[in-house]
């Protein structure tokens, strides 16, 4: 079923070396890529401690006009909505259905997000059926189906959770549907054929020999197998030596 949603390939910045923190952003758009993901961890709902809106702040500065995606992989998903608007700039604050729902507090969240003017995402781990995302879909802006299990490193990409990307582009066509987790060139296709737009990517895009060349491949798949678009459609394909020319 192809859509006419666009194709965004957004690199999971915990890829990058973290101590370059700026300069990494800056080279993956200047790539290509459509955005950025960043992955907020509290060690609770998940073990590992990434950052928080502090250095979504600092990185802010350094990218004023990226669109940041955080996604948000904690515990108390409510306490940090201020905090992270407050960070500033082109948002989507993206958080876990299984944080919420068993609290009663999905719909508050929701609530909350859009009363701070950021973008609105809901996102279901592995085990969680695709209902919990039908439930809230039509408040929504983003659905991040997970094809790994959330803060788990070395894991292979999950293909059983394209039914659910599957499921939510037969309801919802105009929606943005994001995948996240072993995404990368050689698994692509499968994520683009069943109807996600957004591409979360970290190694397939930090590890890659050529950024460039990855990030307009996996535009390129979304926009064929996606979009249907025609081979003389498609984004051009690029190498580092291409932008850095």
């Amino acid at each position: 079923m192809y859509h006419c949603c666009p194709a965004q390939i957004g690199p999971s910045v915990l890829d990058c070396d973290l101590a370059c923190l700026a300069d990494e952003a800056k080279r993956a758009l200047k790539a290509g890529a459509t955005y950025l993901h960043l992955d907020v961890m509290d060690g609770h709902f998940v073990p590992n401690i990434s950052f928080g809106p502090s250095v979504i702040q600092c990185l802010r500065k350094h990218v004023p006009d990226a669109h940041l995606d955080c996604h948000m992989m904690t515990t108390h998903p409510e306490n940090w909505v201020a905090p992270v608007a407050k960070a500033g700039g082109s948002l989507c604050y993206t958080f876990h259905y299984e944080a919420t729902e068993p609290r009663g507090k999905t719909q508050e969240v929701i609530d909350s997000i859009k009363a701070h003017g950021m973008k609105v995402g809901l996102t279901l781990s592995p085990d969680t059926p695709v209902e919990g995302i039908l439930k809230y879909a039509d408040q929504i802006d983003l659905a991040l189906i997970m094809t790994v299990y959330p803060g788990k490193g070395g894991q292979s990409f999950i293909t059983d959770m394209m039914s659910k990307v599957r499921t939510l582009r037969e309801k919802y066509p105009d929606m943005d549907i994001e995948v996240d987790g072993g995404v990368k060139p050689a698994t692509i296709q499968a994520a683009a054929e069943a109807g996600a737009n957004m591409i979360v990517s970290g190694s397939g895009v930090y590890k890659a020999e050529d950024m460039a060349h990855n990030v307009t491949l996996m535009q390129r798949s979304v926009e064929k197998y996606g979009n249907g678009k025609a081979e003389e459609e498609l984004t051009a394909l690029k190498s580092d030596k291409d932008i850095d020319a």
